[in-house]
This record gives C-alpha cells, sequence and structure tokens, in this order.
C-alpha cells in the first residue's frame, strides 16, 4: 500500500487529474452557494487588482486605507442602487401596470375583450393568472436569495482583502504539509491558472461593458430619458453577462420607456438595444474576448453558446474563462501570466 501510495504521489498528471476531479465534486455538491463563491471571487479580484494598481501610482500609501475607502465606494454604489435605482423601477412598474388596466378598460377595447371572452375560457385565464402569481413570488424570492448573496460576497471578500498578507502567509503554510503538501501544491497549481484566465476574460468583459453602457447613455440622452445615470448603473451590471446581459437589460428600460413616450419609445428602445446587441456580439465579443484569450472567433462563440446551455448566465461568465483554463491545463495553449506588483501591508 504504501508502494502505490508513493507512486501515485509521485506521477504528476495522474495525480493532478485526480487533484482536478476532487475540485469539481466539491463545487457539485457546493452548487447551492455557487452566487456567493463566484461573487466573492469577483470582489476580491477586483479589489486586490485596484489596490496594486493604486500601489503603482501611490507606493506609499497604506493598503489598509485603500481597501477601506475601495469597500466604502462599493458598499455607496451598492447601496444607491437598492435606494434610488430599485424603487424608481417599481415605481416605473406601478405606472406600465396602472396604463395597461385602464387601457384594458378602455371603450375602444371593449369589443375586443368581448371577442377574446368567446375563445379563452374562465379556467385558462383562472389557470395563467396563478402562473403569474408563482412566477412573482419565484422572482422575489431569487431577488432576496441574490441580495444575500451579495451581502455575505461583500464581507468575505472585505476579510480576505483587509488580511490579503496574513492570508498568503497563512496559506503558503499548506504547502509545506508533512501528508498532504502534494495536493495542496496541486491546488496551488489550479488555483493560479484560473486566477489568471478568469481575470483575463474579466477584464475583456469590463471593457465590452464601458463600451456599451457609453452607447446605451448616449441613445437615452437623445431619447431624453429620466434617471440616465441610474439606467446607466444598470445597463454596466447587467453588461458583465457576455452576450445577455444587453438583452437582458431591455425589460426595465422598456418600463421607463413606456412611462415616457409609451409604445414609440418602447419600438426605439428595442431598436437600439438590438443595434448595441449586434456590436457587441459581432465587433466587441471578437475583439475584446479573442485578443485577450487568444481564440478564435468561432470558439468564443461556441463555448458561450454551450456554457449558456450547461450552466445558465453563470455558464456566459464562467464559460471561456473554463475553456482556456481546460486547454492550458491539458498542454494545448499557455497562459500569458500578466505580473503585478506584490501588495505589501502598511
Amino acid at each position: 500500500m504504501t508502494d502505490f501510495w508513493n507512486k501515485f504521489t509521485k506521477k504528476q498528471e495522474l495525480r493532478r487529474l485526480v487533484v482536478l476531479l476532487v475540485i469539481v465534486l466539491v463545487l457539485y455538491e457546493a452548487c447551492s452557494l455557487m452566487n456567493t463563491i463566484l461573487l466573492t471571487f469577483i470582489f476580491t479580484y477586483l479589489i486586490v487588482h485596484w489596490v496594486r494598481l493604486v500601489q503603482r501610482w501611490i507606493p506609499r500609501v497604506p493598503v489598509t486605507l485603500v481597501v477601506l475607502l475601495s469597500y466604502l465606494l462599493l458598499i455607496l454604489g451598492l447601496f444607491y442602487v437598492v435606494t434610488d435605482y430599485v424603487p424608481m423601477l417599481v415605481n416605473q412598474l406601478v405606472k406600465m401596470t396602472n396604463s395597461l388596466i385602464t387601457f384594458y378598460q378602455s371603450a375602444d377595447m371593449h369589443w375586443l375583450m368581448k371577442y377574446l371572452n368567446q375563445f379563452v375560457s374562465s379556467s385558462t385565464l383562472a389557470t395563467q393568472a396563478r402562473h403569474g402569481v408563482t412566477l412573482a413570488v419565484t422572482t422575489l424570492t431569487n431577488f432576496g436569495t441574490l441580495l444575500v448573496a451579495v451581502a455575505m460576497s461583500v464581507i468575505l471578500s472585505f476579510f480576505y482583502t483587509i488580511e490579503l498578507r496574513q492570508m498568503n502567509e497563512f496559506s503558503k503554510t499548506f504547502l509545506s504539509s508533512q501528508h498532504l503538501s502534494w495536493f495542496f501544491k496541486d491546488l496551488d497549481f489550479f488555483g493560479k491558472k484560473f486566477v489568471n484566465t478568469f481575470g483575463v476574460v474579466l477584464e475583456a468583459q469590463f471593457f465590452i461593458a464601458l463600451t456599451n453602457t457609453a452607447l446605451t447613455m448616449i441613445a437615452l440622452f437623445f431619447m431624453k430619458m429620466p434617471q440616465i445615470f441610474a439606467l446607466g448603473l444598470m445597463v454596466f451590471i447587467m453588461s458583465l453577462v457576455p452576450v445577455a446581459g444587453v438583452i437582458i437589460s431591455l425589460v426595465p428600460l422598456s418600463m421607463v420607456g413606456y412611462s415616457v413616450g409609451g409604445i414609440r419609445y418602447i419600438v426605439y428602445l428595442i431598436i437600439v438595444i438590438l443595434v448595441i446587441h449586434m456590436i457587441e456580439s459581432y465587433v466587441l465579443n471578437p475583439k475584446f474576448m479573442s485578443s485577450r484569450t487568444e481564440l478564435p472567433i468561432f470558439y468564443t462563440f461556441v463555448v458561450l453558446l454551450v456554457s449558456e446551455h450547461l450552466f445558465g448566465v453563470w455558464g456566459l461568465i464562467v464559460g471561456v474563462p473554463i475553456f482556456t483554463f481546460l486547454l492550458d491545463i491539458v498542454g494545448v495553449k499557455q497562459i500569458r501570466v500578466h505580473k503585478l506588483p506584490t501588495t505589501r501591508d502598511k
């Protein structure tokens, strides 16, 4: 048994394959926490790189001060979204609902409703109403779950970042374990690979989101839409989801547009979003994603389609990084590591 164990630990390819399967199994069992895990990773990655970037500009600034100010701005931004944007969206939804009720109760619609009643039974209407209530309850539950995941992610990433030097030093002690040093070294190997690939794609999607937001806000300005900054922030957040994010943002934009200019503005917004979606799909995604990940345009699109089918919205975000990560692991394509200055606590 000892000989078998020694042979196993010395075979690097087999050993790393087992470790990779263990990671996949653990993540599968923790799928209910996937929102918190991924959001914590994203917040931590962004803040750590922001701190290192500030250190390049101002080498003597204390890391703790930068972290505290960064999270203060992050919390203020989230607070603004919850207290300003969400009530605005709810208000627009109420106005749109009231407008639709008034429209259906008008005399012009009376004859149409009588005609439709001949073909639609009351049981069908009741079933559709129950489905609508169920959908509303599910949406509210998912929104509450997402808020909890965001709050937990901010807290976890804050404690990780504020003690970054201590975290790095403590994590290195696992590499000198007497019995499982090989396991932790392989975890470190996979972790560095994935952080680099995820970071490359996250940077590309960040620039895509900025471009989408700028184009959308320009269109909203010429349409004289209210709360352009709040709507732009919403578009930016949703644009972090490749391809689908721009389309998803059409729903709240249409609610606001309907209250401003009626059906005509909804048609305008659909045209604007379609144009921006085409720019993202055929220009921005191939340009940024392919250049940063060094993947052909065809592979980029196929990976996005397959990952969205397998993992949903999160698949659109992590699909390309996972694919690039696997290419590097199997030795098909090496990932260029972007070196950043080491964060020093002061």
